[in-house]
């Protein structure tokens, strides 16, 4: 866990769409229509209602985020974002994956969020390198929570106990350095 102004932000392994939290975070395909994963997971915990107001939205660039209602999970919110599938790390992933969390945080404060989960972006079927997805994420959370106070709680919401190693550390050394 680490403390940047009155926000708390921790790791943990969980099923995002179980979290009480004013929005998730989720790693949408360009469609925005559903598909496997995290995505999955959240079409069909939110119910077909979230998928009719994806079908609005027009589809979503990487490194893009929109926001919908909740529907059936508990967060009243879904922060879809696009993150970069890995190609060697030469087309512009790391940007864009530090875009796909800096512009979560945005549509999360226009929504007044306070507190928000995020899953780790692109970590999937996307193979962007773990360890370097988890020190852009938190360096980029970190970032905006400095420039921007308004949150209360960011969650990263780990898909098993390795993942959760790896934000700890990084959350760690943050702590500690």
């Amino acid at each position: 866990m680490l403390t940047i102004g009155n926000c708390r932000i921790e790791a943990q392994v969980v099923d995002i769409t179980t979290l009480h939290v004013d929005a998730i975070v989720n790693a949408a395909n360009t469609s925005l229509l559903g598909g496997g994963g995290v995505d999955g997971a959240i079409h069909r915990a939110a119910g077909p209602d979230l998928l009719r107001e994806c079908e609005t939205l027009n589809g979503c660039p990487t490194g893009d985020a929109k926001r919908t209602a909740g529907y059936r999970l508990p967060a009243k919110h879904v922060i879809h974002t696009v993150g970069p599938v890995w190609n060697g790390g030469g087309r512009d992933e790391a940007f864009l994956l530090a875009s796909c969390y800096r512009r979560s945080l945005e549509c999360a404060r226009e929504a007044a969020v306070k507190s928000i989960a995020f899953p780790a972006i692109s970590c999937g079927v996307y193979r962007f390198p773990p360890d370097e997805a988890v020190k852009i994420a938190v360096q980029t959370v970190i970032d905006e929570l400095n420039a921007d106070a308004s949150l209360e709680r960011v969650v990263f919401a780990c898909f098993d106990e390795a993942m959760l190693a790896r934000y700890a550390r990084e959350l760690s050394a943050r702590a500690s350095g």
